[in-house]
């Protein structure tokens, strides 16, 4: 839904597909935000993990991992608003130097357990002051869930925006430009579509905002 809302709210997208080799990651630089999605788990050398014991690890590709990290950083150094979900706020934050929890021991609130659909409604608890926050108008939102990986230690940079109710950081931001991280998947249609739009909507409007300057 992520790409739908995109254009249904006035703007076009080009893919970057880093399941294939990038040939220029800075590429990304030319279009006037970057949009980073879900998908499997950050390889653990790139954060100081034991990467090969990790417990419910799927679809790990060191190489598209330095290619999304070669894009956001492209983006932020052509002051572009970047957008990250779930893995994409993860290799953001890992670009800054921050680290990952490899695999949460209690993840009742963030996902299903075995046999169970992986996807699941979690309340999140917002700061008011946050951008995110802003864009929905609320300190507070049911999001759809499905991560059994999360921000650990926070990047050089970033503020923690958004958390679970056991603490779990959902969410943050770089407070000197438009960069944010979420955890969850706010383009599950599934889940509130006004929160969808909202969020959408202010990125592309950062996004709008960049092409104007």
């Amino acid at each position: 839904m992520a790409l739908e809302e995109i254009v249904a709210l006035g703007a076009s997208y080009e893919v970057f597909d880093t399941s294939d080799p990038l040939p220029d990651p800075a590429a990304v630089a030319r279009c006037d935000g970057l949009l980073m999605l879900g998908g499997g788990d950050v390889d653990g050398r790139l954060y100081g993990a034991d990467h090969e014991n990790v417990p419910n690890s799927y679809g790990v590709d060191i190489r598209a991992d330095h290619d999304g990290i070669a894009a956001a950083e492209a983006a932020v150094a052509a002051r572009r608003p970047v957008l990250g979900i779930c893995r994409g706020s993860q290799l953001i934050n890992v670009a800054r130097g921050g680290t990952i929890i490899p695999d949460i021991d209690d993840f009742g609130l963030h996902r299903g357990g075995p046999g169970e659909p992986m996807f699941l409604d979690e309340e999140i608890l917002l700061e008011p002051w946050s951008r995110v926050s802003g864009m929905v108008g609320a300190d507070r939102i049911t999001a759809r869930s499905g991560h059994h990986q999360a921000v650990a230690v926070l990047g050089e940079g970033l503020v923690v925006t958004a958390r679970a109710h056991d603490g779990i950081v959902e969410g943050f931001e770089d407070p000197d430009r438009w960069l944010v991280g979420l955890q969850w998947h706010p383009e599950d249609d599934d889940g509130p579509a006004a929160d969808r739009r909202a969020i959408f909507a202010g990125f592309v409007e950062a996004c709008a905002a960049t092409r104007a300057t």
